[in-house]
This record gives C-alpha cells, sequence and structure tokens, in this order.
C-alpha cells in the first residue's frame, strides 16, 4: 500500500520586513506576511510555493 508523505509545517522569513512566521507545506490558498502583507507562498494544488525564505522544517 502507497502511502502519502506526511504535511509539514515550514518556519519563512519575510523578504520585506524579516518577519518570521509558520506555514503549512500544503496550503490550499496565498500565504501573505503578517505584518506587511507580502505574499510569502501559494498554492499549487499540492505542495506549495514558497517565495520566501525558508529557515527550517518543523516535525
Amino acid at each position: 500500500m502507497k502511502r502519502e508523505p506526511v504535511s509539514k509545517f515550514i518556519r519563512v522569513r519575510c523578504g520585506k520586513c524579516k518577519n518570521e512566521q509558520v506555514i503549512f507545506g500544503k496550503a490550499a490558498m496565498k500565504v501573505s506576511c503578517l505584518v506587511c502583507q507580502e505574499p510569502l507562498a501559494s498554492s499549487t494544488g499540492g505542495r506549495t510555493k514558497v517565495d520566501a525564505q525558508i529557515l527550517e522544517v518543523l516535525e
């Protein structure tokens, strides 16, 4: 039986204001910075396309 990989949370840093925030690795919609509203990630129908600096993948 084939198993899907477990989804992860990702800590990213905004390129504009340097705010750090945690996002879901399979987000269903666009994710923006909570401070300056800069786009951090967007949905691709599967894994999230991250446009910010990835600092850490959380388990």
